[in-house]
Order: structure tokens, then C-alpha cells, then sequence
């Protein structure tokens, strides 16, 4: 059995990120932004437009040139003759001279001579005249053009992930089209003969099968597309049917279910048959210790035809726990950090992200696996705090998971952790 850090390291050791040429596509960015949002770049963009695009005020005021203004004082005010009024979007049609000024605003074309820019609040105009009794610094309040970035130097990086900045900075750069890396397919499935649909009625032994939409959720929050297949009862020959087909149609597989040592628990077998190579079978980590790991080539055994785009990377296949604390746990810890890497993000986006915490209550594990105990995260005073949540937390116990934002984690060999005490926690929301 492996420790969480070697099943780690082995899993995104697994993974080989996406070709930014093969599996990459353009995207418009023009009237997609909700499209556009959470998609990684697979090149760098550059932009043939300089920031600021022109020399531009900083503050509404008075556009003057230095040399007029430099010694001016309260006992030798200057005063300059102003010769035009430049608004936003305005192209400036005189040149400043000796003893001139422009009145200018914010985001406004400087115009030729002058290079200093006076807030209007230390200036006092009387009609076309302006007097100065404060003399700013040599090109105050000016933004030159190109101070910001420079046409034709790098804009933004590959890899880097398209939120609301980025977005906004492809618009300003009038960069309509990019080129981002696809989205992963994640195919999931759940096995057993005692799940059902969501609005079907449950029969005594049956359990909504929750592991669907739950990996679901968190394949699509972590970029990537979910292709539900649903469930596949304890039957070997459907279940391997299915993940055939899985194979043949997804980037990554999530099954759920059938990886423990149970009569009924055929996934590993199956694999195998279907020509995978397995490399976890289980991790020293609590809930989620029955983890079955495994890598397919691109053309499975089975012959069928490939539904996805070609790629030098191989399928990842990850039989988590039916249990679906068991899964969720397993699939944050692991699973997410997998896909970031394979979509093309960089090795600080993978995750997970620990932070560390002050716990109010007292933590308690048998100390025999690492464990992961849910609760909700604060942020009191500039320090973390931690709950653990009441009820049972048992890998079966889903209702109380609702709300959880972060996991206090317990190494190996750590029993208890008392209220007070500081505890690494792993988060899996916003605290």
C-alpha cells in the first residue's frame, strides 16, 4: 500500500500534459467570454499595440511644460495661458509653447510640448488663464506610451488560465482569436446493482447513485467535460463493455465502485483483460483507501475505434471508491491535480493547495492511514481557522459534507490534535 505522497507522485508522474500543437484549438474570444472563462492558453499572445497606446494623462488638471512651472511657488506663483481643452477621445490640435498650458482629463491624449501634467486641485483658473503656486516633479502624472508593455513583447504566457484580467487584457489588446489547449474528456461511470436514477423511486437496498453527479461536478469545476455513462451493474461482462467504451471516448475515466476486495468487485480484473497497465491498487490514506490507478494506451486492445483526437498521452484510468465521501475525497486529493496538469496548466496550478490552521475542535484519527477529516475554513483576524463538522464521519456519511470548504489532514501516526492546536488543512472550496 502506498503513502499519499508516493501515490501522488506516481499518479502526475503518469500524466503527460497535452501538445500545445496537437491538442490545442482556437478559441474567438469575441462575444464568448463565458466560453473564453477557465480556458488554459496553449501559446503565448502577444499584441501589436504598445500600453498606453499614447502618452496620456493620469489626472484631470493642467498639461504644462516642466520648464515653465519649476521654480513657480506661493511667493512666485506662474501663471500660463491655456489654449485648449482636451476630453477623453480627443486628438490634441495644438502644440504647447512658452507660457502655455491645456486643460486635460484623465485617460487624455498629451499634446505635443508639454510633459508634465498639475492636478487641478493645486491649480486656480480664472477664464483662459491658469496660475501655479506648486511645482509637481519632472513628468508628473503622465503615462508614456509603452510604460505598461511594449508591442510585440510577450503579453500572456502560456498555460496561464483565462479568468475575468486575462479576458479583460485579450479585449484591450484586440486579440480576438487564441489558441488554448481542448478540454480533457472525463468519462464517469458508477457500478452496482443497488444504484438508481435520481427521480427513481427507491426500492428497499437501493441508494441514489450521487457518485455521478458529485465527480461530475468536479470534473467541470476543475475545466475539464464530463461524459456521464451512467451505471453498470456487478456483472462482469457489461462492466467491461463499458469501460471499453469509456476508453475509446475519454482523456481520463472515473469509475466508482467495484476496487475493494469484494465478491462483486470485478474493475481490476477487468482492466487488466482490456490491456491496461495497473499501477496503484491501494492508498494509505482514510477515506479512500481502495484506489485502483491504471494507464491505457491510445488504441485500446478491444479494437474500437477512437472517438477523441489523437494524443501522445496516455489514458488515465482511476477506479475510485463506491463510497462517496471515499470518492470525493480521493478524487480532490488526486484526481483534480491530474487533470490541471494534463490540460496544460504549470506546476503551481496543479494543486491541491494546503494552508495552515488553527482547529476549535479536537481532531482525533487511529493513526494508521493519513486521514482527512472535513469541515468548514474561516479566515478570522489574518489566521485560518477550522471546524470539523458534527455527525459521524464515516466514508458513507454524505450529508454531512455539504458546506465542507477544506479537510484537516492527520499523518500517519498522528492520533489527536487538540482544539487550538495548529492542523495543515487541504482546501476544497473557498474559505
Amino acid at each position: 500500500m502506498l503513502s499519499v505522497a508516493q501515490a501522488e507522485a506516481l499518479i502526475l508522474g503518469l500524466v503527460q500534459p497535452f501538445n500545445p500543437e496537437q491538442d490545442s484549438e482556437a478559441l474567438n474570444v469575441s462575444g464568448n467570454v463565458s466560453g473564453a472563462r477557465g480556458r488554459i492558453l496553449a501559446r503565448p499572445v502577444t499584441s501589436t499595440l504598445n500600453f498606453p497606446h499614447w502618452d496620456n494623462s493620469a489626472m484631470d488638471g493642467y498639461a504644462v511644460r516642466f520648464e515653465d512651472i519649476q521654480d513657480c511657488s506661493p511667493e512666485h506663483p506662474v501663471t500660463l495661458e491655456i489654449v485648449e481643452e482636451i476630453p477623453a477621445g480627443y486628438q490634441p490640435q495644438r502644440v504647447i509653447g512658452k507660457g502655455q498650458a491645456a486643460r486635460i482629463l484623465t485617460g487624455s491624449v498629451m499634446p505635443s510640448g508639454a510633459d508634465t501634467v498639475v492636478m487641478q486641485e493645486n491649480a486656480q483658473r480664472v477664464g483662459n488663464q491658469v496660475t501655479l503656486q506648486i511645482a509637481p516633479s519632472p513628468g508628473a502624472f503622465v503615462r508614456r506610451q509603452g510604460e505598461f508593455y511594449t508591442a510585440g513583447d510577450p503579453l500572456l504566457p502560456a498555460g496561464l488560465v483565462l479568468q475575468a484580467p486575462e479576458i479583460a487584457v485579450l479585449a484591450a489588446a484586440q486579440c480576438a482569436q487564441v489558441r488554448v489547449y481542448r478540454q480533457p474528456r472525463v468519462a464517469i461511470l458508477s457500478t452496482g446493482n443497488e444504484l438508481v436514477e435520481i427521480d427513481q423511486p427507491l426500492q428497499p437496498g437501493q441508494i441514489v447513485d450521487s457518485n455521478q453527479y458529485a465527480l461530475a461536478a468536479l470534473v467541470a469545476q476543475t475545466g475539464a467535460l464530463p461524459q456521464g455513462l451512467g451505471r453498470v451493474p456487478d456483472d462482469p461482462a457489461s462492466l467491461k463493455q463499458a469501460v471499453a467504451e469509456a476508453i475509446a471516448s475519454a482523456d481520463v475515466v472515473l469509475s466508482s465502485g467495484g476496487v475493494s476486495v469484494g465478491d462483486y468487485d470485478y474493475v481490476e480484473e477487468i482492466l487488466a483483460s482490456l490491456g491496461g497497465e495497473i499501477h496503484i491498487r491501494a492508498v494509505a490514506i482514510k477515506p479512500g483507501k481502495p484506489l485502483t490507478v491504471a494507464t491505457f494506451s491510445r488504441q485500446p486492445e478491444t479494437g474500437t475505434t477512437l472517438s477523441i483526437p489523437p494524443s501522445s498521452s496516455p489514458l488515465l484510468y482511476f477506479g475510485l471508491p463506491g463510497n462517496p465521501v471515499s470518492a470525493l475525497v480521493t478524487c480532490w486529493r488526486f484526481v483534480q491535480p491530474a487533470l490541471r496538469k494534463l490540460a496544460g496548466m504549470p506546476q503551481s496550478g496543479w494543486g491541491p493547495t494546503f494552508v495552515t490552521a488553527k482547529t476549535r475542535t479536537r481532531l482525533s484519527s487511529d493513526g494508521k492511514r493519513e486521514s482527512y477529516l472535513w469541515g468548514c475554513l474561516s479566515l478570522v483576524n489574518g489566521q485560518f481557522e477550522f471546524d470539523l463538522v458534527r455527525g459521524s464521519h464515516s466514508s458513507g456519511n454524505l450529508i454531512n459534507l455539504a458546506g465542507t470548504n477544506g479537510l484537516a489532514v492527520l499523518p500517519i501516526g498522528k492520533t489527536q490534535v487538540q482544539a487550538g492546536e495548529l492542523v495543515t488543512v487541504m482546501l476544497v472550496g473557498s474559505p
